[in-house]
């Protein structure tokens, strides 16, 4: 004798799963609620020219040897008053710098020698909290990227020594319209001091030459 028990019991347990995945709309208030804190980079008042994933070494002179620095970002970041441009690299996990220093006159990257993807330069990095000659070398997942970071580097570099001489230039001229302002008002007080001592001098030559002419004059 066939039965529907079996039938019945599959039909309620597919009706109860359903009301256990049912959305009841009933919310749940975290145990700990957490703020949204700033955090601050020091870069918000920079703009960044350049932007690459890269990795950083630093040569160790007392092993001789280069030493891993961190994989991350490295950024050429350009003041947004100033103008300066400083590079900045970080890891990208823990965001510690691993190099820090602005990008100045005469400083020059260079291709690595035997590796296409690498290059190198010398810099005052202030990464560690001091000033520190460095020697660095960064290495980049494609030519192209290396290509791109020692175009943008140089020409940076280039432009801070335009500026340079374009400050001198001002500076120069600047001095030497001081000093032509200088000689001019020298030039008039020199002048006016030889006028008032002829004047002087003359006084005394006219009032002789007064005397004489009233000596001379006829009496009547």
């Amino acid at each position: 004798m066939a039965t529907n028990e079996p039938e019945h019991e599959t039909r309620d347990a597919e009706e109860a799963g359903a009301n256990e995945d049912e959305d009841t709309g009933a919310q749940i208030a975290p145990i700990v609620r957490l703020e949204e804190v700033a955090i601050t980079t020091g870069e918000e008042d920079e703009d960044a020219v350049l932007d690459l994933k890269s990795k950083l070494y630093r040569f160790d002179k007392e092993a001789n040897q280069w030493k891993e620095r961190g994989a991350g970002t490295v950024k050429l970041l350009k003041h947004k008053d100033t103008g300066k441009i400083r590079l900045v690299m970080r890891q990208s996990k823990t965001l510690r710098i691993c190099a820090n220093h602005f990008v100045k006159p005469g400083m020059a990257v260079q291709e690595h020698v035997g590796n296409e993807k690498s290059c190198v330069w010398h810099a005052r990095d202030f990464a560690d909290g001091e000033l520190k000659d460095e020697l660095f070398c960064i290495r980049f997942a494609s030519i192209e990227n290396c290509k791109l970071f020692m175009q943008k580097f140089n020409e940076v570099a280039e432009s801070e020594v335009e500026k340079e001489e374009s400050k001198d230039a001002s500076e120069t001229a600047g001095l030497l319209e001081k000093l032509t302002v200088e000689e001019t008002k020298t030039e008039e007080k020199v002048k006016t001091e030889v006028e008032a001592e002829e004047k002087k001098k003359s006084e005394p030559e006219k009032a002789d030459e007064e005397k004489k002419t009233e000596e001379a004059a006829p009496s009547t």
